[in-house]
């Protein structure tokens, strides 16, 4: 039993991870574990089953072809929820519709990306992650055209909830169908190819809309977005490989390893073995007296286990495991079925719906979840200020730039987002591995703030570049170095956020991206708001002071999070695992 892979062993902290050790240690006895690993010895987490329909098992091909669905899904959700802009000139001379109520719209597909979200995510627990890029895809269809066909204010607000709506599936299902296919120590590459599709479509769908409408007139940004959303609703329906797949179900390396038996064939799995375990080993310490009483017995430690204790009783008494081996790959129509039904699905699910809505919203109690969604909503709130200033100052005098000239400073923007991507994604993987060599072995979440510093000072040396030399007529180069600075951060702190917080609780991935959607998507319709207001009141200059501070402030709330973050882990232990036992049972 394994107290880095077994969320049952006593000693177990969510987000530690004993990821080269072919050792364990258990009574005093040194065994090589069984653990399944990679070419290069490191570990995977979560162990794969042994069934060719298990999703970590999928081919390569399989994997990048999924991989490329989400990828495009996500680039082009980010596209259409920024091109709106590209419009608003023509909107406003020809049916008068005001600036301040095209931002109100932009408020409203914020409050749409995050909330639907919420009330998106029980069903992908219930009937499988397809039917959520389905939904999402259909809206997001709806929204457009919606959009194309707008002549009034109330069209011009209400169409962009429905594509804020579409957007949601990328803020959370995505992430949890990456996590389905990959293992842990590959989520930060994997993370990074997320972000830079995400930045893509957030800087390079307002220059694509602007040509568009440029080039023929503001509706065919909405009905270009309408065909690409009929194409991609085909490719979904047709392409999108389901990634649901109950493991607990099925034998595995590690049950292997607990159960003491090697081949695996007549495994048994009794569900309260997890309680007789965490018992046998509260018993051994009452009888051996220690610096912590008479009885060396930690009251929370007792307390937890009767808690799981009660929770755990509920479940039935024996089960006995698939062995996956003797399966056969599914038909290409059940891999595509639009459909998947949960194994623990009664009924149709509407009391399960929510009960999982409840333990969603209980992610709000774990504070890696608000450092995650602040880290990643404080680079949306910069990304309304900047295209705002953009947009009210680079028409004008001295410099005098056409749209073709504004839509195109998002491309530094982007080259410095793909920057930080890199740098906080591909890299971070690599030097956490090499952390955890010189540990012993044990990779520890709190690795991936590391890089944190460098968003720390780039960020807002960035926004004060920018900021200060919109102000005082900079030479251009110094503003379009800012402008990459600022992407560099946005990059860097959103890969960030997601690895770190998917490190931190693995089997809780869509709980908490959730509950991080939420709050990101709320702190940007916060400031959309009032972006306006607050650039007429204090001015360019002193606005970018103010947001630098900002900036710096939040992002170096990593640095207690770096040295208190294991402990946070530990003291919301028993809220992780009581809110997985509850999820499994609902």
């Amino acid at each position: 039993m394994d107290k880095y892979t077994n969320r049952d062993h006593p000693d177990y902290i969510p987000g530690t991870f004993n990821i080269y050790s072919s050792q364990n240690l258990e009574n005093g006895i040194i065994y090589e574990s069984k653990l399944k690993k990679n070419s290069t010895g490191v570990v995977l987490i979560p162990q794969p089953s042994y069934s060719p329909n298990d999703p970590l098992n999928w081919s390569s091909w399989r994997k990048l072809a999924h991989f490329g669905l989400m990828a495009f899904i996500t680039a082009f959700t980010a596209a259409t929820s920024n091109d709106a802009g590209a419009a608003q000139d023509s909107l406003n001379e020809i049916y008068g519709i005001s600036y301040d109520s095209m931002n109100t719209g932009a408020g409203v597909l914020f409050l749409g990306i995050g909330w639907s979200t919420l009330f998106l995510a029980p069903f992908a627990n219930l009937y499988g992650r397809k039917i959520t890029y389905i939904v999402c895809t259909t809206l997001g269809l709806f929204g457009a055209l919606w959009f194309a066909l707008a002549k009034r204010t109330s069209d011009t607000i209400w169409s962009q909830l429905f594509v804020g709506i579409s957007e949601s599936c990328a803020e959370a299902q995505v992430q949890l169908s990456l996590s389905d296919i990959f293992f842990q120590h590959q989520l930060g590459s994997v993370l990074t190819v997320y972000i830079m599709c995400t930045s893509i479509g957030t800087f390079l769908g307002p220059l694509i809309a602007g040509y568009i409408s440029a080039f023929t007139n503001f509706r065919w940004v909405g009905w270009v977005a309408v065909i690409i959303s009929g194409g991609l609703l085909v490719a979904i329906i047709f392409g999108c490989e389901e990634t649901y797949f109950d493991r607990g179900q099925y034998m595995t390396p590690l049950t292997s390893c607990q159960s003491g038996y090697e081949d695996g064939t007549t495994l048994q799995n009794s569900d309260n073995t997890a309680v007789s375990r965490r018992k046998r080993h509260l018993d051994a310490k009452l009888s051996t007296p220690d610096a912590m009483g008479e009885k060396g017995v930690d009251v929370s430690e007792t307390a937890e286990f009767e808690v799981n204790n009660e929770e755990e009783a509920t479940i039935p008494e024996t089960r006995e495991l698939i062995d996956g081996s003797k399966e056969h790959l599914k038909s290409y129509p059940k891999r595509i079925a639009i459909f998947t039904k949960a194994t623990n699905l009664k009924g149709y699910g509407f009391k399960q719906y929510f009960k999982y809505l409840k333990i969603n919203l209980r992610m709000f109690l774990f504070p890696p979840v608000w450092l995650s969604g602040m880290f990643w909503g404080i680079q949306d709130v910069f990304l309304t200020f900047y295209l705002t200033t953009q947009e009210s100052a680079y028409y004008d005098p001295p410099w005098n730039y056409s749209d073709f000239g504004v839509a195109i400073m998002n491309v530094p923007t982007l080259i410095g987002a793909v920057i930080g991507c890199i740098c906080a994604g591909i890299v971070s993987d690599y030097f956490v591995l090499w952390m955890a060599r010189h540990n012993r072995g044990i990779l520890e979440a709190e690795f991936r703030l590391y890089f944190s510093i460098a968003t720390a000072i780039i960020g807002p040396a960035g926004l004060l570049m920018f900021g200060i030399g919109t102000a005082r007529q900079w030479p251009w180069q110094a503003i379009y170095v800012g402008l990459g600075f600022v992407g560099f951060a946005w990059g860097c702190s959103g890969d960030i956020a997601m690895a770190y917080l998917m490190d931190c609780y693995p089997e809780m991935v869509l709980e908490g991206m959730v509950c991080t959607a939420i709050i990101n998507n709320t702190i940007s319709c916060i400031f959309t708001f009032t972006c306006s207001d607050w650039l007429a009141a204090s001015g360019t200059e002193n606005t970018y002071i103010a947001l630098a501070v900002i900036n710096f402030g939040i992002t170096a709330f990593a640095l207690p999070m770096y040295y208190y973050g294991k402990r946070i882990r530990l003291w919301t232990k028993r809220w992780y695992l009581q809110s997985v036992n509850l999820r499994d049972g609902v």
